[in-house]
């Protein structure tokens, strides 16, 4: 069995806050050059888009919805 790379990345509330922000998670796609797949893909944990993650960090999504991976956690420090 494969290991999800974000497991504990929370869907239903990244597409709340992108709802609440007026964008869609195909906005955010089209704003990363990512395909529509990728961002599902990522968003639900399966993959670990950095440039959607990243994206996602910067427009104010909370990072316990996320899940980021270690060299994301760390933009303040960078």
């Amino acid at each position: 069995m494969r290991v999800r790379a974000g497991k504990n990345r929370q869907a239903w509330r990244i597409r709340e806050f992108l709802s609440d922000k007026g964008l869609t998670m195909a906005d955010v796609g089209r704003a990363v050059g990512a395909s529509n797949y990728l961002m599902s893909e990522t968003v639900r944990g399966i993959r670990n888009n950095r440039k959607i993650l990243a994206y996602l960090r910067d427009l104010g999504c909370p990072a316990r919805f996320l899940d980021l991976p270690e060299d994301l956690k760390s933009k303040d420090a960078a």
